[in-house]
């Protein structure tokens, strides 16, 4: 026998030819009626919500057996449709979202829910927002008989299968995000969360019936502070969006190459100081015709929402962003939602979360409380050295680490010194050369490096380029957090100079707080691991954590301050592009990793 599940709905053509001869048997039951229930007679009805007609049962199944449905936008919905069939065999393919010819009031939400997609970072036309009106209108006709063409079964199991379909859409779009991120090589497990959550049932018990579908839609996105309050900051620039629409203002100019002090002269104040104003970086009580201190600290504040040097002085960097079109920024938004929602349930409240454009890490506590933020330096933009998002649990902690350099950073960067100063530049940068097994090797070529022969490692201690402990979360991009000596790098606003991992302005503090858990490693013994002599020291923790790597460009902080900050590495482009492409491609593509071995840096 078949492992396949059974469907009723495949066997529509030989069903409808015996309810046809049955009709022509039992004419006083009246074929229309006969042929409408013969989905009764396979199996149990599962779903919970209420009965409904099963008067238009083979309209609906034929439907469903095409993955395309003409009166959708985006006809073709191939991808939900097995679970669009699954939702009707639970329900013995019922109506599910008309009674006696209306539309139920869950419906009327439900399109209600539609039409403000744009409030959770959805795109309202996904879901045929402005086709509505037009389907209602002629469930109307029929039901006060006003349209009598023939095919007014067709049209309301069409209805039926529409809402069906936008409702699956909408739900998975709101739990799992648009995009699959392994198409664009980021290694965040979106089918599998797909897989576990059961779409037609959920649906079926929980949507059909609702009073407020808003609200059980929302049982279905990310239950993390950071992302509601991020949800709402993008209600704030949608107006904005649509007040710039409205009314269009001209750009405001340059500074000529010379950043404003205060007491400087700017001819477009009374036009900087409306833009501030926009955004509440700026009091509305404010007035001023001249760059004064009061307009200068609003600048400030803007630069420091924005991850700009914040002095306070107009600079041309601050210009080009506030001419940023709202419009651009609520696509930020967006792209920050959608990334919350690819987390697996266990990283949602992740204990640490490093946001890569913000050069920023945050640590929480059990209770999903902040714990403490800190600077960070993240691969460089430029180079092939992009950090990339993924989600991963730190399982150890290394003390005095060694530095097992990667082939690319030999081929590019160390060989460069060899051929200049001799292999004698290994010893004096405190490196050593072994074999796979760790083995020292004394008799080698610079060609055996370069073709790597053998490991070239750097030796524990305070020079070492990973510092004095690094942080593992093991994953196939090399990528962990360490401390470093090159803390100049701290002082920078944009902090991207690394070769893909994460710096961590004060590794120490960070020991501290992942080992406070383990017996006997306090401050002091910390202290001790990392400024004594015993090298290479691997400490297993009790409790894995979940570590989130990250890229939001848009974000509202702990204390509900919005942020925007500059897409540096392209990520929100790159998604952008992808959604262009397709709003419900969730086909599964390949992850590639760093192809060279060794670790990034």
């Amino acid at each position: 026998m078949s492992a396949h599940r059974f469907r009723p709905s495949a066997l529509v053509p030989a069903l409808l030819s015996l309810a046809l001869v049955g009709c022509i048997l039992a004419p006083m039951e009246g074929c229309k009626s006969g042929r409408r229930t013969i989905y009764s007679w396979f199996h149990h009805r599962k779903a919970k919500s209420k009965s409904n007609s099963s008067e238009y049962a083979d309209n609906v199944a034929q439907l469903v057996q095409s993955p395309k449905l003409a009166i959708l936008k985006w006809a073709d919905y191939s991808d939900y449709q097995q679970q669009v069939q699954t939702f009707y065999d639970q329900r013995n393919y019922e109506l599910a979202w008309t009674r006696d010819g209306k539309p139920t009031a869950t419906t009327t939400a439900l399109i209600e829910v539609f039409t403000h997609a744009d409030q959770k970072g959805l795109l309202p036309e996904d879901y045929d927002a402005s086709r509505w009106s037009q389907r209602l209108a002629r469930l109307h006709q029929i039901l006060e008989r006003k349209d009598k063409s023939d095919n007014a079964e067709e049209v309301i199991a069409q209805f039926d299968a529409a809402v069906t379909i936008s409702t699956l859409r909408f739900i998975s779009d709101l739990h799992s995000g648009r995009v699959n991120p392994q198409t664009l090589n980021f290694d965040i497990d979106v089918p599998a969360k797909q897989a576990a959550f059961d779409l037609p049932t959920f649906v079926n018990d929980q949507v059909v019936d609702s009073g407020d579908p808003a609200a059980v839609f929302s049982t279905v996105e990310p239950r993390n502070a950071m992302y509601a309050a991020t949800e709402k900051a993008l209600s704030q620039y949608l107006a904005l969006a649509q007040q710039q629409a409205a009314q269009p203002s001209a750009p405001l100019p340059g500074v000529g190459g010379t950043a404003i002090h205060t007491g400087g002269y700017y001819a477009a104040v009374p036009a900087l100081l409306a833009r501030l104003q926009l955004e509440g970086d700026a009091g509305e009580d404010l007035q001023t015709t001249t760059y004064n201190s009061a307009l200068s600290a609003a600048v400030k504040h803007y630069q420091q929402r924005h991850g700009y040097t914040a002095d306070g002085r107009l600079t041309q960097q601050t210009v080009d962003s506030l001419n940023v079109p709202f419009a651009d920024r609520v696509r930020a938004f967006n792209d920050s939602l959608e990334r919350w929602r690819w987390l697996p349930d266990n990283f949602v409240n992740p204990r640490v979360l490093v946001n890569l454009p913000e050069f920023q890490v945050r640590t929480y506590n059990e209770d999903d409380s902040l714990a403490f933020k800190m600077k960070v330096v993240v691969g460089q933009a430029q180079g092939n050295h992009d950090t990339p998002m993924f989600v991963r649990s730190m399982r150890y902690v290394n003390f005095r680490p060694y530095w097992n350099l990667p082939t690319s950073i030999i081929k590019k960067e160390l060989m460069r010194h060899i051929n200049a100063s001799g292999i004698g530049y290994l010893a004096s940068h405190n490196y050593e050369v072994v074999t796979a097994g760790g083995q020292h090797v004394s008799n080698f070529t610079a060609n055996d490096l370069e073709h790597g022969r053998y490991v070239v490692r750097q030796k524990p201690g305070p020079q070492n380029s990973l510092g004095l402990v690094k942080f593992m979360f093991p994953n196939e991009y090399d990528i962990y957090m360490h401390s470093t000596p090159e803390m100049q790098y701290f002082n920078l606003t944009r902090r991207d100079k690394s070769h893909g991992c994460i710096r961590l302005n004060d590794a120490e503090a960070m020991a501290n707080w992942v080992l406070k858990d383990l017996p006997n490693w306090d401050a002091d013994r910390i202290h001790e691991a990392m400024y004594g002599d015993a090298d290479n020291k691997v400490v297993n923790l009790k409790t894995l954590l979940p570590v989130n790597i990250t890229y939001l460009t848009a974000n509202a902080d702990e204390d509900g301050t919005i942020h925007l900050y500059d897409d540096i590495y392209g990520y929100d482009k790159q998604l952008e592009a992808a959604l262009a492409k397709h709003p419900h491609d969730h086909s599964e593509h390949k992850v590639n990793p760093k192809e060279t071995p060794g670790e990034t840096l």
